[in-house]
This record gives C-alpha cells, sequence and structure tokens, in this order.
C-alpha cells in the first residue's frame, strides 16, 4: 500500500501520495488540497492496480509526435512503399501541424470532431479518411500501452465523409483491339493488361523466365512500382504470387516478342531497358496511353481501366468467380463481388426468372395442372 503524507506551501497545507508502479518502482503525486482527495486518489490507484488498468500519469505527458515515430517505423516495416507513402504524407502534411505538440491527454473527442469537419472543407473523402486514420491509429497505440484510458478519436459520430466510388469504364472486344492498333509499338502491352488483368506495376515487373508458354500461363511474382518518382521492386500485391491464363492469341503474340529477349529480361522495358514508369493521362500529360486513348474517342480512359475490362470480358466468357478471383488476385471471392457486382447483373435476372418458375410450378400442381397446360374455356355457342 501506499501513503499520504502532508507537506507546507506558499498556499497552505498539501497532500503528497508515495504509491508504487505495478513494476515495483516507486513514485508520487503531489498538490491534493484535502487528506481525503489524497486518500481517494491512492485508493484508486490501487484498484486500478489490482484490476490490471492502472494508467502511470508520467506515461501519459508524451506528445503524439513522440509516439508517431515508433508507430510509423512500424508501418514502414510491416507495408510496401506505395501503401507506406500516401499515410507518411498524410502525418508530415496533416497530422503532426495540427497535433504533433499536442500531449494525448490534452485531445478531447470535439477536438478531432473538429478538425475532421475542417478537413472535410478542402480534401477528398479518401485522403480524409487516410488522415483521420493516421491520429486515431497512433492514439489506439497509446491505449494498448497504458498511456490513456480511452482512445479520443474512436466512439461517437466524427463527421468522417463516405467515399463514392466511380463507375468502372469496361472496353469490349473490339474496343481493346482499336485501343491496341492506336498505341504502336505498345500494341501488345495493352492486350497484355486487358486480357489478363495484372495491374502496371505487374507487368513492369514481368520477365521472360515468368511466361510459362507450354501451360498458357504468367506466374506474377515480381512488381516494380513508382513511389515519388523511385522505382521499388518486390513481391506483388499482399505479397502473394499468382498465375493468370493467357488467352492463345496472347500467348502467340508474347511468344514472337519473347523469342527476341533473354531468359531475364523484361517482357516490357522502358526505352532505357529497365521498369516502366507509371503511364500518365492528367490533360497535361502527351504519354503514348493518353494519345491513343484520344485517338478512339475515349479521352478519359485510364490504364487501370484495362484491369477493369479483363475482368468484364472474363464474366462474359462465363469465368466463374472464384476462377476470376484468382486471375485478379483479390484476397477472395466476396471481394471481387464486391468491385465487380455490377458485372453480375445477369445473375440477378436469373434469380428473378428461376422464383417465377419455381412459384408456377408450385401453384400449378396444387391446382392439377402442368405448368405447359392450358386451362380450357367453355363456350357459350
Amino acid at each position: 500500500m501506499g501513503s499520504v503524507a502532508p507537506y507546507a506551501t506558499t498556499q497552505g497545507r498539501r497532500y503528497r501520495v508515495r504509491y508504487r508502479r505495478p513494476d515495483g518502482s516507486q513514485t508520487d503525486k503531489r498538490g491534493f488540497k484535502t487528506k481525503r482527495d489524497a486518500e481517494v486518489f491512492l485508493a484508486s490507484v490501487e484498484v486500478s492496480k489490482a484490476q490490471g488498468t492502472f494508467l502511470d500519469p508520467s506515461r501519459s505527458r508524451v506528445a503524439v509526435a513522440e509516439l508517431a515515430i515508433p508507430w510509423l517505423v512500424s508501418k514502414r516495416a510491416s507495408l510496401k512503399p506505395s501503401a507506406y507513402s500516401p499515410i507518411e504524407t498524410a502525418w508530415r502534411l496533416r497530422v503532426q501541424p495540427r497535433w504533433g505538440r499536442i500531449a494525448i491527454t490534452d485531445i478531447a473527442h470535439s477536438d478531432v470532431k473538429s478538425w475532421v469537419a475542417e478537413l472535410n472543407q478542402g480534401l477528398g473523402a479518401s485522403v480524409v479518411i487516410r488522415t483521420y486514420g493516421v491520429l486515431a491509429s497512433i492514439l489506439d497505440d497509446a491505449v494498448h500501452d497504458r498511456r490513456i484510458a480511452v482512445n479520443p478519436a474512436r466512439g461517437g459520430k466524427i463527421g468522417l465523409p463516405k467515399k463514392t466510388t466511380s463507375r468502372h469504364v469496361y472496353l469490349n472486344h473490339a474496343q481493346v483491339e482499336d485501343l491496341a492498333s492506336a498505341s504502336g509499338e505498345y500494341a501488345t502491352l495493352v492486350r497484355t493488361l486487358a486480357y489478363t488483368g495484372m495491374r502496371w506495376a505487374e507487368v513492369s515487373g514481368l520477365s521472360t523466365q515468368n511466361i510459362d508458354f507450354a501451360r498458357s500461363r504468367i506466374w506474377v511474382v515480381t512488381s516494380a512500382v513508382e513511389v515519388n518518382g523511385e522505382i521499388y521492386v518486390g513481391t506483388p500485391k499482399s505479397h502473394k504470387i499468382r498465375s493468370v491464363p493467357m488467352p492463345r492469341f496472347l500467348r502467340d503474340e508474347l511468344a514472337g516478342r519473347v523469342a527476341r529477349l533473354g531468359p531475364d529480361d523484361l517482357v516490357f522495358p522502358s526505352k532505357a531497358g529497365t521498369y516502366m514508369r507509371r503511364v500518365r493521362t492528367s490533360a497535361a500529360s502527351k504519354s503514348w496511353f493518353k494519345t491513343a486513348a484520344e485517338s478512339i474517342g475515349m479521352p478519359q480512359l485510364h490504364i487501370h481501366d484495362l484491369r477493369h475490362t479483363a475482368a468484364s470480358l472474363a464474366v462474359q466468357s462465363g469465368g466463374n468467380v472464384k476462377a476470376i478471383q484468382r486471375m485478379l488476385g483479390h484476397a477472395s471471392a466476396a471481394m471481387t463481388l464486391d468491385v465487380y457486382a455490377d458485372l453480375f447483373d445477369d445473375d440477378l435476372d436469373a434469380v428473378s426468372t428461376a422464383l417465377d418458375q419455381a412459384r408456377a410450378a408450385q401453384l400449378d400442381a396444387r391446382r392439377g395442372t402442368r405448368p405447359d397446360q392450358t386451362t380450357p374455356t367453355t363456350s357459350s355457342d
């Protein structure tokens, strides 16, 4: 147990509480005006230690920026550069300026709510949600470390915006061919993207040794992602290696291309012989892809729309959801259905047709007739 002792100050008698932390080290807290207040505090300390909810006041007086250092180190170690970069940017540009010097015990839920409202005024939904998530996650660690009892950024209605997803663009076979023809030397690249569903970084990292022509498969094992002007070579998204099928015409086209390359060469290198950089499609861009897209009357087309196109063409060809999930590298078939729900509208029509037929069959059976029988009509003649 701890102890309570009085001491003299210029403002009068005050009380100090001496107690031990759960690790056995001794500390104290001063400034109590009455002995009763000091005893109540000491009792609360002993109860919290017994219940395992003890919070060390000295560990609570820490600024957000101090906790952000190990948090960022952990994120950098566990995330790919492309995923870490926007998080670090959100911290540096929006979280640190507002909260970096603030002690975690001085953050109120209403303060966070007001901050989110300010962010909503000038930023898109995705950026606001990501920025808020950085602060909330740092404070989550503070709760787990028993620096604070609750996270002031969690609970209640923070006022986060809802993300709106734009409608996917799907090309048909003829449009893919028109785009490929307009792309000149990049025609094979366009067809590969549109018929395999590979991401741009995955195609950029594709080497000849990862194409299995005997089985008409491409092994997606490398991703060359451009982040802030630098190329980072690593495993595909989610670190999962997968194989994707090649239609026969694409296999033959790639075979002719690979025949001129070495066993470890990149299939689609840049003009400098290195990994390709991202294709720009902004209004100011004069990339080969934007030029080709404009020539076929689709100036708003993005390179990632070819991945959507691959999903669409696979569904139209009769591919099942599980196969399409594996081709695209999604974590689950449920994710594929969520992302491309609009591609399965015909399945809803099939459900309604089946329900209609089942109802008719059951009601006809109850009346003693078959669905293909017609009820004779009586004549008044």
